[in-house]
């Protein structure tokens, strides 16, 4: 990609419940990413991000890959995070949350040993196949929305390490701020509602928002195969 572009389907000042399940904000998602559809690979950040990265998959007759990656929990609020830690053991920091909450060096430590156990763990339980090969391809890298931005952050240094052929964001929601905060990271971003006022929540955009599990995230990773495309752990 020759050039950045910020494609923005629509700006809300609030939230807005306007997609029923994660699977059918990847069928719009799909529909919403106007690019050429040729040698692409997506990523979907495990749990929630696979649901909708499966239909734009398979709208774009690509693979499945898996960007293993997750948000490190502030221990009194846990819904919450002060950064994130990829499978490959790199940790992105917010700093200002990290003084915020007074954590200390040890705590923090110890908070990313137990997230990148529990990263691994998905790494082996998940029904993958041999190494993701993405260099010279383009890459489509999806979660169901972003929070703070941080695990995006860690995703996308991770697949930049795979030397891709070009690497682009595509969710459906987000606050404008974290935009703004991944942005430096990708050749292109696609998000469908950018919230200019906070508070934001991810699942304030859907109807049906469970917390998924192992089985749910193995099941749809199985229909991916099913459907002909070839998923491989990322």
């Amino acid at each position: 990609m020759t050039r950045f572009m910020r494609n923005i389907g629509e700006n809300t000042a609030t939230a807005i419940q306007a997609f029923e399940s994660r699977t059918e904000a990847g069928q719009r998602l799909a529909e919403f990413l106007t690019v050429e559809r040729d040698n692409w690979a997506v990523l979907a950040i495990p749990r929630g991000g696979v649901l909708v990265a499966a239909p734009v998959a398979k709208a774009f007759n690509a693979p499945l890959e898996l960007a293993f990656c997750r948000k490190l929990p502030i221990p009194a609020s846990p819904e919450a995070g002060f950064g994130a830690v990829a499978l490959d053991g790199s940790v992105v920091l917010n700093d200002r949350m990290v003084r915020r909450t007074g954590l200390s060096s040890d705590e923090i430590e110890r908070i990313q040993r137990n997230v990148l156990k529990e990263v691994r763990r998905r790494a082996q339980v998940y029904p993958m196949g041999n190494s993701f090969e993405a260099e010279d391809k383009n890459l489509l890298l999806i979660d169901d929305g972003l929070a703070t931005g941080y695990t995006m952050i860690a995703a996308a240094q991770m697949a930049r390490g795979m030397n891709p052929r070009s690497l682009t964001l595509a969710v459906p929601a987000s606050p404008s701020d974290s935009l703004d905060r991944v942005e430096p990271y990708f050749d292109d971003v696609y998000c469908m509602f950018r919230q200019t006022q906070l508070p934001f929540a991810v699942a304030s955009y859907y109807r049906d928002f469970p917390d998924l599990e192992d089985e749910q995230v193995a099941a749809a990773i199985d229909e991916a195969k099913s459907a002909g495309q070839k998923p491989r752990g990322g």
